[in-house]
């Protein structure tokens, strides 16, 4: 595991000798690429403590933090030291430009890995917060939010969350992947984001639509949908953006290979959504008759309207905003033979009028 402490204090209590390669892995350059284009949200997540402030002297094979309930150690308790040393790293990005938004401080912890992990209930997960959170305020970094768990499906997320209650105050996202099950509907009023999905057993595929395959693009703008509305989702995200290696899984969004690069239709899928629903947008009630529709009010008065067509026939449709006169109208289709396109769409008495592909899927930005 990549850290910035290598070496052990000795104790608890020792003098932390933190290390900066003013890298991370790579990390910060694709950081500092990603706030050139306005990305200003950034979610760091640490998948274990170093080895040494856990259970098992190790930072992989999972094991326990050192100072949660059930988790005593010879060396001490180590959750300050922990909370010390997640702070450190937000300051870093800090000085290099970046500012962490988001933070967290368990990745699958109701798994054990060969690769850096750490294991945590519900309760031994706010104990920790209880220690972080001031540990954020006290460092003048009451902006950056903590996130818990990113379980590795939603039936452990809802069983950590219900051992949260003493934390919830403490707590800016609820988080959880959703490789055993979900993404449904937690019982919390904070956000909840879907932090980790990927088709991670199919060969490599760019497909759209050809049989209703798991790493499809067309697969993949209904997961997403499905997670907005039905488990009213406040983000959902992807595993891997782009992987240049000799693996040909379909875990990535675009392959690079050979020097060739190959956006999959996946990567369309998500610019349905991402590109037009934009931070701070606000779901809205809608709904639609032979179309899967869900509808968005940005921070700018436009309205987001994502329609998808499960049929083999295209359909026309006919946008009518309760209370709100269409002004103009901006159509983008992705299909089998469309990658995030414009395409035709007019308007007509206040109404939007356009035509939605077989298997395909339309976003119309209103302004109104």
């Amino acid at each position: 595991m990549n850290t910035i402490l290598p070496t052990s204090p000795g104790s608890p209590s020792g003098t932390p000798k933190y290390v900066w390669d003013g890298k991370d892995s790579g990390q910060l350059f694709v950081s500092k690429e990603a706030q050139k284009y306005g990305v200003k949200t950034f979610y760091a997540n640490a998948w274990s403590a170093p080895g040494f402030m856990k259970t098992n002297n190790n930072d992989a094979n999972g094991g326990s933090l050192c100072g949660v309930s059930g988790a005593s150690c010879s060396s001490g308790d180590w959750r300050q030291a922990f909370a010390n040393y997640l702070v450190k790293y937000v300051q870093f990005y800090q000085q290099e430009g970046i500012q962490i938004t988001h933070l967290g401080f368990l990745n699958e912890p109701d798994a054990a890995t060969s690769y850096a992990s750490m294991q945590s209930s519900g309760t031994q997960a706010a104990d920790f917060i209880k220690v972080l959170y001031p540990t954020l305020q006290n460092a003048n970094l009451s902006s950056v939010k903590v996130t818990c768990c990113d379980a590795m499906g939603y039936g452990t997320a809802s069983t950590m969350l219900s051992q949260l209650s003493s934390v919830t105050s403490q707590l800016g996202i609820i988080t959880s992947h959703a490789y055993t099950g979900g993404p449904n509907t937690l019982n919390t009023r904070l956000p909840v984001w879907m932090t980790e999905l990927a088709d991670n057993n199919g060969a490599w595929t760019a497909a759209w639509y050809s049989n209703g395959g798991a790493g499809e693009g067309f697969t993949w703008v209904n997961k997403i949908s499905d997670g907005l509305t039905g488990a009213n989702l406040s983000g959902y995200l992807y595993w891997i953006g782009a992987q240049e290696r000799s693996s040909t899984t379909n875990s990535k969004l675009i392959e690079i290979r050979n020097g060739a690069v190959t956006p999959s239709k996946r990567l369309w899928a998500f610019a349905q959504f991402s590109r037009f629903i934009r931070p701070g947008a606000v779901r809205v009630s809608a709904s639609g008759s032979g179309v899967k529709t869900s509808a968005y009010l940005n921070a700018d008065g436009s309205v987001a309207v994502v329609v998808i067509n499960s049929g083999t026939a295209a359909t026309a449709v006919t946008i009518n905003a309760s209370g709100l006169v269409a002004g103009s109208v901006r159509a983008i289709v992705t299909d089998n033979s469309h990658d995030a396109s414009e395409t035709t769409a007019t308007v007509s008495g206040g109404s939007v009028n356009g035509n939605v592909p077989a298997r395909g899927v339309v976003t119309f930005l209103i302004t109104v």
